[in-house]
């Protein structure tokens, strides 16, 4: 029996799962609300968004859509999966309640520090004053946390306290990230190492850890300048490994997922903890209640299960019964995101996208759309991160070489890259 699928959300992450998705033999239509031109090709776009709660909930009815996968954290946040469940439609994704283990900084560190899981030392703050005098008493740099959603920009790594002051005014003073997400702030001091992502499937108590990544954050080569929401990243991370993974289950996952069933919000969809590898071991920067982007494109690149049926026993609850092993790729996989000019800045779109289908040509290649819309048979850009060009390889050096073709072969005005994707990992080698 076929499986109707509403994946919801309009970037990178979901044109991934609405590719995948639609891969399996019990997949019906695979829907996208909104989704952007690339789910247009792999699925059907549908015009509203992720808060548009009762129009989803009359196109899920009508459409007989048996499973609906949130795939930003905006929606989940507001409440979307316990609208939907409240009227019988089966969801991938955590509760409201659950979602603020991303949705709230200060209640995510206040909930490592009761499961007792490694993270940075850190306060809480909720006037400007004593945290300005706080951050002045220390002798080591601090990062500063919105407590609420930013859209990935409410993190400031500071250099020194001077920039740590600027970081609390702007958050708290001037209100850059908006009234209600500046109330209050965490300062935690910074910390040093490698950075690992981690997901995790989960349901109940039951988790299933997806293969390391490692994204790239800064905008530019070397990890300079600013932040953004992700520049690429490669998986399987070599820095992840078995004995890490382990350990990180234990001490990270496992302690995190029994206190919120202890607590009554138990977590239900992608559990996704940021690592840093310290001297002193591992510590969680965050966690985030849903798949990572660009992460999720070469976690779903490698995969070779059927997502749905993955995905239909986390939301059943039925995790710790799937029978069939989780197979992957061996090949390592590597994703290039090409970003609008001046991103994380001010950019312009509505630029032509030229040479997609050059790109599609290429062996093991799949571009996924973020920032992109169709118009009168073409593909325009819309948004900062534009597209996430991702390829398999036969090692991480043949995986980068082969995403980097496929990304000499598109152009579009302004286009912005990254040049050094994995060459962290391969450095190590």
């Amino acid at each position: 029996m076929t499986t109707n699928v509403l994946v919801v959300g309009k970037g990178g992450r979901e044109h991934a799962l609405v590719w995948k998705l639609a891969q399996s033999p019990r997949a019906g239509k695979v829907y996208c609300a909104p989704g952007n031109a690339g789910t247009a090709q792999d699925g059907t776009n549908v015009p509203f968004d992720g808060t548009d709660f009762e129009r989803m909930t009359r196109f899920c009815k009508k459409e007989s859509v048996g499973l609906v996968v949130i795939g930003p954290e905006d929606p989940l946040a507001l409440g979307l999966a316990d609208h939907l469940r409240t009227n019988g439609i089966r969801v991938f994704g955590p509760s409201k309640a659950a979602a603020r283990i991303e949705a709230s900084k200060v209640f995510s560190k206040e909930l490592m520090r009761h499961a007792d899981v490694p993270t940075a030392e850190f306060r809480i703050f909720d006037h400007p004053a004593p945290a300005r005098t706080y951050v002045e008493t220390r002798d080591y740099p601090v990062v500063v946390k919105a407590d609420g959603l930013a859209a990935g920009k409410g993190v400031i790594v500071c250099k020194d306290t001077p920039d740590a002051v600027r970081a609390i005014n702007r958050i708290m003073v001037n209100e850059e990230f908006g009234q209600k997400v500046g109330r209050q702030i965490v300062v935690e001091k910074r910390l040093e190492g490698e950075e690992l992502s981690l997901l995790a499937l989960v349901a109940g108590r039951s988790i299933l850890l997806l293969p390391p990544t490692q994204d790239h954050k800064a905008a530019f080569d070397g990890d300079a300048g600013p932040n953004t929401g992700g520049m690429g990243t490669y998986c399987p991370a070599p820095v992840g490994t078995p004995d890490l993974l382990k350990k990180a289950e234990e001490d990270v996952f496992v302690p995190i997922v029994h206190a919120m069933k202890r607590g009554r919000y138990p977590f239900n969809g992608v559990l996704f903890a940021g690592l840093m590898l310290t001297n002193q071991g591992q510590r969680v920067l965050e966690f985030n209640c849903r798949f990572g982007d660009p992460e999720a494109q070469v976690i779903l690149m490698r995969l070779k299960s059927d997502l749905l049926s993955l995905l239909e026993a986390v939301a059943d609850e039925r995790l710790g019964e799937f029978a069939e092993p989780v197979v992957w790729d061996d090949r390592p996989a590597v994703c290039v995101v090409m970003c609008s000019g001046g991103y994380p800045g001010k950019y312009e779109v509505g630029r032509p996208i030229s040479g997609l289908d050059e790109a599609a040509k290429l062996p093991d290649v799949k571009v996924f759309h973020a920032g992109t819309k169709g118009l009168n048979g073409r593909t325009l850009t819309d948004g900062g991160r534009v597209l996430a060009v991702t390829a398999l390889g036969d090692d991480l050096a043949a995986a980068k070489a082969r995403a980097y073709e496929a990304v000499k072969r598109i152009s579009f005005t302004g286009a912005h890259f990254r040049t050094d994707i994995a060459d962290k990992a391969l450095r190590r080698k």
